[in-house]
């Protein structure tokens, strides 16, 4: 699935405004940290590796940023503290280029009759997971695509109530059972309505918490294996959602999930109301794992693919 071949002015706004604290906060940062200096010497990049790691980028992806800057700094001798922004700008979406191939979500691509797409979303409670799940549903909808939820997280009345408000919202379809079913269970139900009524796109809910890694790997495990069972396929897609204004505990809950099972895709949510918008570039370096969409504000229509470039220009241009 490729992304769009444009980004409209619209999206552009939305992400410019959800990404605005953090760059706010970014670019005083960076203001202090050069102030009174006219070339990119040692101090700088000392001052500017605290801008990074303070700004949620995460230790590891920090130095690389901090060795490409050293190594441009060193080549082009006479660069000095004003090209910083431009240089941050150029290095960080070279980066980030690098570790995916391509940006890999879409909202509207090619589908097999008899062989919906299946979505099986993961995530701690908290994380904006079924308001996410609400959102891309609308969007799919949108696109012309049939799509059924499941409610497989029936360990919290208030998760199945908050996902059929949500299906009422994007108007489409929930199948749910009563709180303490087997979520296995109710992934069978789903897939099988889903099939049977032609749907295109399948999003299932699973439970929000992160209890021992063999709890949650066995429990994940068989909800896939019960799936397979009425498509072959599924999932197509395993989205982990993060919250993104937690910073540092983000990469925290993206280690213990990646450890549990295998997460394909990547959702950060809440970056509007967050001045640590860095966390998606640490986490997109740290876990090569493609970061598919990212949330910036409530309206349902808040819900952006995550285009490396275009992130990369809001917050550096």
């Amino acid at each position: 699935m490729g992304i769009f071949s444009f980004f409209t002015k619209e999206k552009k706004e939305v992400l410019d405004k959800g990404l605005s604290k953090t760059k706010e906060s970014v670019f005083g940062k960076i203001a202090r940290a050069i102030v009174g200096k006219t070339q990119i010497d040692d101090e700088v990049l000392d001052n500017l590796e605290e801008v990074l790691i303070t700004s949620d980028v995460g230790v590891e992806t920090t130095l690389k940023i901090i060795e490409r800057i050293q190594a441009r700094a060193a080549r082009d001798k006479y660069m000095g503290t004003a090209e910083l922004n431009a240089l941050l700008k150029d290095e960080i979406a070279a980066l980030l280029m690098e570790n995916n191939t391509e940006d890999n979500g879409s909202f509207d691509f090619p589908t097999t009759p008899g062989q919906p797409y299946v979505i099986m979303v993961v995530g701690v409670n908290g994380v904006g997971k079924t308001t996410t799940i609400g959102k891309l549903a609308h969007q799919f909808k949108k696109a012309g695509k049939k799509v059924y939820l499941g409610a497989a997280d029936t360990f919290r009345a208030a998760a199945v109530e908050q996902l059929v408000e949500w299906g009422h919202r994007a108007d489409v379809p929930v199948i749910k059972q009563g709180m303490g079913s087997d979520p296995a269970s109710v992934a069978y139900d789903t897939l099988s309505s889903a099939v049977a009524n032609g749907a295109d796109v399948v999003i299932i809910d699973t439970a929000g918490r992160l209890h021992n890694k063999v709890g949650l790997m066995n429990e994940l495990t068989k909800i896939k294996n019960v799936m397979k069972k009425v498509v072959p396929t599924a999932p197509n897609d395993v989205l982990l959602v993060l919250d993104g204004s937690t910073g540092q505990n983000a990469f925290e809950q993206a280690k213990q999930f990646t450890k549990a099972t295998e997460v394909t895709s990547l959702a950060i949510t809440k970056l509007d109301g967050t001045a640590k918008g860095g966390v998606v570039i640490g986490i997109s370096d740290q876990f090569k794992i493609p970061v598919k969409y990212i949330g910036l504000g409530e309206g349902i229509d808040h819900l952006q693919i995550f285009n490396r470039a275009e992130f990369v220009d809001s917050l550096f241009g």
